[in-house]
């Protein structure tokens, strides 16, 4: 799919209409760079690439919210919502053919019944307007990687997207497993969907293990069983050899009903508390990731930098306070299940203090009426080897419960693991062939030839980019990343895998002004794509003919949203 345009409207209405091209697209911010009050970063250049990004089921809050910072700018989303701004994406299958398949898409900033997301003309929900766009553009139904995950290193607008070549996902819980599925979907491969839940419940199993492991193994709490199951059947000998009256029988078989009912109420009382235990474990892991520096002194390091250096942008502090909303909701998440097992627990204690009661009044009742001394003493043998049973026999379904649903989960990876591998001829032809392109564009670029590669590392595919240079240091980060998404779209090309036939580059004035002039001129002239830029003017070199290009002015006095 291509860009054909985007139009920003109230109603019908339009505010501004932007037109795509083949080849490259630039946005160009024609504030001066000497001119220090106008830096050039409020005109809407990025904004640009970010309404795109909104319209392929982004949040949007990048539009309104600093990415850094979190403030809003109260004035662009007063401007957004009370004038019910419509923003409209139409995508294109073959950008040089008008009668191509098309597809039109729709979203505002409002809320509930206010709210438009539309595809086509079709309403949809959030989890339907994420699946409908992948199943067009992507024509896939599979459950990964999902559409905002295949979509992440074409609308390169954001830190982790700007700073990784294809380790493009937010880093909070992403794991190796959600990468193999999205590197090896680039290369059209299919993982099984199921993978990363599994890993997900495996990491639980190991952890409850590691927990049990601190009290006891499993070969321990069999030995020790055996050893309580022969004191028991001792003990049960001495007591049944007593000749005892018929009430005496009859209170005692109550006193063993109740022994019973408080040893399985203290059973589930442990389960309980060791799941509440294990939530809180986890807890405390999550708040330990919470960031406490010294934001005073940063503060005052910041203030005495001001006086020298009067634009310095801020960074630290709101950067920690996102980082700790994050490991917040994370642990919101894990701890939803606590208020009910308080309440479970709770009850569960009244509900042992009351057979506690009662087992009381009956062995108070057996000793009144004149049992003997020595049988009291069995009994309580008795019950003290049965509570600790009751204790190991717990524990012993726990690590066997663990080491079941262990078996089992390994068992399931290993099948899908053995099924991926046995693709793994494929998955590195299919490397080979995009190392084609990209060595090849990485060279000319930047005199690096960067390639691919992908190692099965325990089970998972772990992709990783180098050069034949030896050095991983060498070359621009910006122009590797290049490198890799116009490769990758001849490859995808090559093959007939569907992709985004377009990329939404920011920040390519950090790319050597020889390597722009090589992007701009040549290479992405060579790739069925599309290369979006948003620039300064004057700092482009100053052999590139910018209006060629230029597919949207901005300025100071004539802002995106003109206001």
């Amino acid at each position: 799919m291509f860009l054909k345009s985007l139009t920003i409207h109230n109603d019908n209405n339009p505010i501004r209409e932007i037109f795509f091209h083949k080849g490259i697209n630039l946005i160009v911010d024609e504030t001066k760079s000497e001119n220090k009050i106008d830096s050039g970063n409020s005109v809407g250049k990025t904004t640009v690439l970010r309404l795109i990004d909104f319209c392929l089921d982004g949040k949007g809050e990048n539009i309104i919210k600093d990415p850094e910072f979190k403030d809003s700018n109260k004035k662009v989303e007063l401007f957004l919502k009370q004038n019910n701004i419509i923003i409209t994406l139409a995508l294109i299958e073959n950008i040089d053919d008008e009668n191509s398949e098309k597809i039109i898409i729709q979203r505002n900033f409002l809320s509930h019944k206010k709210k438009i997301q539309t595809i086509n003309g079709v309403s949809y929900g959030k989890e339907e307007f994420s699946s409908k766009l992948k199943e067009l553009i992507f024509k896939t139904k599979v459950e990964q990687p999902t559409f905002k995950q295949l979509k992440s290193k074409n609308i390169r607008d954001e830190k982790n997207k700007l700073d990784n070549t294809i380790r493009v996902l937010p880093q909070n819980v992403i794991t190796d497993v959600t990468y193999e599925a999205l590197h090896l979907f680039w290369f059209g491969i299919d993982v099984d969907s199921s993978k990363d839940k599994l890993v997900r419940d495996k990491n639980l199993e190991e952890k409850l293990q590691t927990r049990l492991r601190k009290e006891s193994n499993l070969s321990q709490i069999n030995q020790s069983l055996i050893i309580i199951n022969k004191e028991i059947e001792e003990l049960t000998k001495k007591k049944n050899s007593f000749n005892l009256n018929e009430k005496y029988e009859s209170d005692l078989e109550k006193l063993n009903i109740s022994k019973f009912e408080i040893n399985k109420l203290s059973s589930k009382l442990s389960r309980l508390e060791l799941r509440k235990e294990l939530i809180n474990e986890s807890k405390l892991d999550l708040e330990k990731d919470i960031a406490n520096i010294d934001t005073a002194q940063i503060k005052r390091m910041y203030e005495k930098a001001k006086s020298y250096i009067p634009n310095i942008q801020k960074t630290f502090e709101d950067t920690l306070v996102f980082h700790n909303e994050m490991i917040h909701q994370k642990i919101q998440f894990i701890t939803e299940e606590l208020p009910q097992l308080e309440k479970d627990i709770n009850d569960g204690k009244r509900s042992l203090t009351s057979l506690l009661i009662q087992e009381k009044k009956l062995s108070e009742s057996l000793n009144k009426s004149g049992a003997i001394e020595d049988l009291q003493i069995i009994i309580n043998d008795l019950n003290s080897f049965y509570e600790k049973k009751g204790t190991y026999e717990e524990q012993k379904r726990l690590w066997e419960k663990t080491n079941e649903n262990l078996k089992a989960i390994n068992e399931k990876l290993d099948a899908i693991n053995n099924a991926t591998f046995s693709k793994d001829e494929l998955i590195q032809k299919r490397i080979e062939e995009f190392n084609v392109y990209f060595t090849d564009i990485s060279s000319r670029l930047d005199g690096i030839h960067s390639l691919l590669s992908a190692d099965n590392s325990n089970g998972v595919y772990k992709f990783k980019i180098g050069n034949i240079e030896g050095n991983p240091g060498t070359g621009s980060k910006k122009s590797q990343m290049a490198s890799f998404d116009l490769a990758y779209i001849k490859f995808a090309d090559a093959l007939d895998i569907p992709c985004l036939h377009f990329v939404l580059q920011d920040q390519i004035e950090n790319v050597h002004s020889n390597q722009i002039t090589n992007l701009l001129t040549e290479i992405v002239n060579e790739v069925n794509c599309q290369y979006v830029l948003p620039v300064l003017s004057d700092k482009l070199p100053t052999d590139i003919n910018i209006s060629q290009f230029e597919i949207l002015s901005l300025s100071q006095n004539n802002k995106l949203f003109k206001l």
